[in-house]
């Protein structure tokens, strides 16, 4: 009852702007538990996400850096559709698991990463992300109250109508087009996507993983290189190993 009130009330707080809402729901997320930041990202298939929300700037980087480099908390979280924690991100397994997302995200100051599918029927959908700029897990009660946010953060963006009195419309309509934005956002990565596969000659996932290469190279993120790209500033070349793929699949063909 205490999370769903919390929610609620941050609801209630932007209901003559309801474009606010995801903001205020990753607000009140922050408010519940004892972490820094939270945001909210939405799968889109393989490979591709958005963020929907995020309480600031860093958990929002936090969101486009593991996009970027396919991998990290939220990527498992997807894959396993189950919740992920990262308790210290300098040191132990957490390190070994994502060698190149820890040193990034310890970069940033988070020193913890908390990822929790959003979904229903098993299916992940999304994830809840949070962070700390400390180092530790959290205890039984503190991730049950996680799992409660998580459960009624899906609720929102499943665009499912909230008891909010008489703001229902207006707040099932700022989900959904909160939600059309985002995926908006994204519509460039997949549009580029395919112009690096004529490019190049490769199929969408290598095409992806070639942008998300050069974006790390450069400190750049997906996102940007998609704009490069679709604005023609970017060119992706063969590589040796892309011809050696083509023989191999000209091999397999004959």
């Amino acid at each position: 009852m205490h999370v769903s009130d919390a929610l609620a009330a941050a609801a209630r707080e932007v209901r003559h702007d309801p474009q606010r809402m995801p903001e205020a729901l990753c607000a009140a997320c922050v408010r519940l538990l004892p972490v820094t930041g939270a945001s909210v990202s939405i799968s889109g298939g393989r490979g591709i996400q958005m963020t929907w929300c995020a309480s600031d700037r860093v958990a929002a980087r936090l969101a486009e850096l593991q996009y970027t480099l396919g991998d990290g908390p939220c990527q498992t979280a997807l894959e396993q559709g189950a919740p992920v924690i990262a308790a210290d991100l300098t040191d132990g397994r957490d390190v070994r698991r994502w060698p190149v997302f820890a040193h990034e995200a310890a970069g940033l100051g988070v020193l913890a990463v908390f990822s929790l599918p959003l979904g229903v029927s098993g299916a992940a959908v999304g994830t809840l992300d949070l962070y700390c700029d400390e180092a530790g897990g959290l205890s039984e009660p503190d991730l049950r109250t996680a799992l409660w946010v998580r459960d009624a953060v899906t609720y929102a963006l499943m665009s499912v109508q909230p008891a909010y009195d008489d703001t229902d419309d207006a707040v099932e309509e700022g989900v959904a087009s909160w939600v059309e934005a985002s995926e908006a956002d994204h519509t460039e990565v997949y549009q580029a996507v395919g112009m690096v596969m004529v490019q190049i000659d490769l199929d969408p996932e290598q095409a992806l993983d070639r942008m998300r290469a050069r974006a790390f190279a450069e400190g750049l993120t997906v996102s940007q290189v998609a704009r490069d790209v679709l604005a023609r500033r970017l060119r992706f070349q063969p590589e040796p190993d892309d011809r050696d793929d083509e023989q191999g699949r000209d091999g397999d063909r004959s």
